[in-house]
This record gives structure tokens, sequence and C-alpha cells, in this order.
């Protein structure tokens, strides 16, 4: 019955509101035993004779005591204000009252025992002579029954029934703003994976609301990332598409024998060679790049001369840069101190980046790689004199399969659009960053920032 979050929060509301009103109900109950109102009512009997008494400036206080007692049944002391016994109208003198001690724990009590251990109910005053006048009765005897049933009872039953279905409605509302929240959120969780998944509205306590804006903050994650793998396969697919159709295309042509001479084979052979390593290098991109993602990817961290790196790089181009027209050059600061990383994977990055950067750079042009320290970083750049990269299109650069050839070379394509985000993923694995810097017309430059020390 009492399985659901709402059912339970609201027994627990009901539970503790009972629990409250029990206490009250037996501290009243003590109260009204220790204070019925036959007590409360002689009291005010009491000081109603006292008062009488005070007030009969016709008549001497003595006289005026003896008849106040006579008529009301009530006994009056007057004491000194040593505290000795002036008058006492009690029939039965050898029964002192002595003058009440004060209590320390208990304000205004109005009790006093006499000698023989009697309770006696009073109302002291001090006159103006700094004597003290006493009324004092009896207290009377009040059966627990009378106390329960004409002081507790109806007091319970009234303000107690009200109370109490008054807190169960409030607990109601307590519980279904606390529980409500959390079935939409899970009712949202069980739509997952699927499009019916929304994001929840926040409202509720401030621990529902911070559950909630994670839960909410995790749908988006999760339709980014299948939109991320939508993109992704679409993309592989589409790259892989055409170098495919060329290699079943051309051997088609030798297997029907459209490619009757040993040129036509050749050729047909070559472009089936060419595509089929483009696709190898696109699927060893793949692995690369999954792994980087994944954190398995094997990165050996080793003391690594960036100089030495660099111009290493720069060597491996040189029949490339001779063909196309570029110079390169490699500028690294005399005190650029050695750094913790591994050599191989900063290798692929700085040729990926120079191989970008001499594809879009055109005859008679410069690419230059330097390297200094800033701060507590190295900074690596390559740059190309190049014709730029849009605006619009920088903010995509290091997106998978994203290519801005279109921008630099007239349409031209070159690779898979995989090499920035190879990049991206190895300098966040060494704990640096990567940006570019373009205008149009004004060239290209990237920036790698490693830290000098591993943290």
């Amino acid at each position: 019955m009492f399985s659901s979050l709402r059912s339970r929060l609201w027994l627990s509301y009901a539970l503790l509101i009972v629990t409250a009103l029990v206490i009250v109900a037996v501290v009243l109950f003590l109260y009204l035993i220790r204070n019925p109102l036959a007590n409360r009512q002689t009291l005010e009997r009491l000081r109603t004779v006292q008062t009488a008494v005070l007030d009969s400036n016709d008549e001497p206080l003595f006289v005026a005591a003896e008849r106040a007692s006579q008529n009301f049944d009530v006994r009056i002391i007057l004491f000194t204000k040593d505290k000795q016994v002036l008058l006492d109208t009690y029939s039965k003198k050898n029964v002192s009252l002595p003058f009440p001690r004060k209590k320390l724990l208990v304000r205004n009590d109005s009790l006093a025992r006499d000698q023989n251990k009697i309770a006696w109910l009073y109302s002291m005053q001090q006159l103006p002579d700094k004597s003290y006048l006493m009324v004092a009765v009896p207290r009377p005897r009040v059966l627990l029954a009378n106390v329960f049933t004409n002081d507790f009872l109806p007091i319970i039953l009234q303000s107690g029934s009200v109370a109490l279905l008054l807190s169960l409605v409030v607990a109601f509302f307590f519980a279904r703003w606390i529980a409500d929240p959390l079935q939409k959120v899970v009712a949202s969780a069980r739509a997952l994976p699927s499009a019916d998944a929304k994001p929840v509205e926040v409202r509720g306590p401030l621990e529902v609301q911070d559950l909630t804006r994670a839960f909410n903050s995790m749908i988006a994650r999760m339709d980014a990332s299948q939109k991320s793998q939508r993109e992704f396969v679409a993309n592989v697919s589409h790259e892989l598409k055409t170098p495919l159709t060329s290699v079943q295309g051309f051997a088609q042509a030798i297997l029907d024998g459209t490619a009757d001479s040993d040129e036509t084979r050749q050729q047909a052979a070559q472009v089936i060679y060419d595509e089929s390593a483009r696709m190898h290098r696109m699927v060893l991109d793949l692995l690369d790049l999954a792994r980087l993602d994944a954190g398995t990817a094997n990165i050996t961290m080793t003391p690594v001369n960036m100089s030495a790196t660099l111009n290493s790089v720069a060597e491996k181009f040189t029949p490339q840069l001779q063909r196309a027209g570029v110079n390169i050059k490699v500028d690294v600061d005399a005190n650029l101190p050695t750094i913790t990383a591994d050599g191989d994977r900063l290798s692929q990055v700085f040729t990926n980046l120079v191989d970008n950067a001499l594809k879009f750079t055109p005859s008679g042009g410069l690419v230059s790689l330097r390297a200094l320290v800033v701060s507590n970083e190295v900074l690596i750049s390559v740059s190309d004199t190049g014709a730029g990269i849009p605006t619009e299109a920088q903010a995509h650069i290091f997106d998978r399969f994203y290519q801005a050839d279109v921008a630099r070379r007239g349409g031209e394509k070159h690779g898979a659009g995989l090499g920035l985000a190879i990049a991206q993923e190895i300098v966040g694995a060494h704990g640096g960053r990567i940006s570019v810097r373009s205008g149009l017309g004004e060239g290209t430059t990237f920036e790698v920032f490693l830290p000098l020390k591993r943290k």
C-alpha cells in the first residue's frame, strides 16, 4: 500500500504530526492534572476575597479579615514584614500554615502545605506597610476522570482533530511537491533512449531541482551524443562510399573485359590500390580516434626534445616542399626545456599540421614552425601563408569529418577530415590544448599549448 515515494512521504509526515500531537496532548494532560479547572476557579475566588478585604476601608483590616473568613469560608493569614503570623482566622490554630517559600524552578506557584502536609491554595499580596495578606483554602480534591472528561477531552477532540486534519492536508501537498517532479523524472527516464524523452520542468525542493537539472543535462548530452553518432555513421558511410564505388567500378571493368589493354588494366589497378590505401588510412584514423576517445590509446611519456622533433618533421616534408615550391622555417628558442610527452604522438600532430599547411600554401609561400615558453607552457605554432579559413569554418575546424577545403582550395578535397580531430585528442591526452587563428588572405596559424610539468 505504501510502496510509492509519495505515500511514504505522506505517511512519514502523518506519523510526525501524530507524534507531535500526542506529545502536546500528554503535556496538556499533565498540566491539567497539576492545575485543573477547579484549582483555577478557586484561585480566582481567593483573589476576589483578597480584593474585598483590602477594599474595606471603613473597618480595620483584622475585622474585615475575620468577617470575610466567615462569609466566604476561607483562611486569612496576616504576616508581618518579618514573615511572622499576626492573624490566622483558621479555627484549628494548632495547624500552622508557614509563609510559603519561593521555588526557583516554579513560577507563580500558588500551592503551600501546612504542618500536616495538607495542600492549600493561596493568594498572597504585600501591603503598603510591608506586611503580607494571604487568603487560602484547602486544595479541592479533583478526580482524574473529571479532569479528563471536563478539561482535557473536549480540548483535544476539538483542536486536535482540526489540527490533525489540516496538518494531513498540508502533508499531502508537501508529499506531492516533492514526489511529483521525481515521478516525472522517472517517467522521462523510462522513455530513454527514444525521442519521447523530454527535459523535465524544474520544480520542487532545492535537492529535487538539482536532480532534475542533472537529469536534463544528461538528456541533453545523450541527445548530442546520439546526434554525433548519427552524423559519424553518415560521414563514415559517405567517406567510404566514394572509394568503394571506384574500387567496385574498376574491378568490374577488369572482370568484364572493358579494361582490355595493359594500360587501362594498369590504370584500373592503380585506382583500386590508391582507393584501398585511402580506405585503409581512414580505418586506421577511426581506430586511433576511438582509442583516444576511450582512453585506451597507447601513450608513452618520455622526455622529448621539441627542437629535434620539429626539425625531424620539417625534414620529412622536404621532397613535397620542393615539388610545391614552398619554403619551411623552424624557429625554436635556444633555452627551450625538455618536456615529458609521447614523442611519436606529438610528431603525428605536427606532421598533420604541416601537411595541412603545405596543401593550402601556394607556390612561393612559407610554412613556419616555432616553439617558445609562455608562462608554464610550451607554445608550438604552425603557420602558413595560404588563403586562410573563414570565421564561420573555424568554429568547426576540429570536428570530425569537417573539411574547410572549399573555402581554401576551390573545392578540392584532402583526406577524410579526421586529422585535426585526432590532433586535438592527442594534445588533450597530454593535458594541453590546440587552437586556430586565421583570416581570409592572411594565412592560418595553429597553436599547440603543452604543459611543462604534468599534473
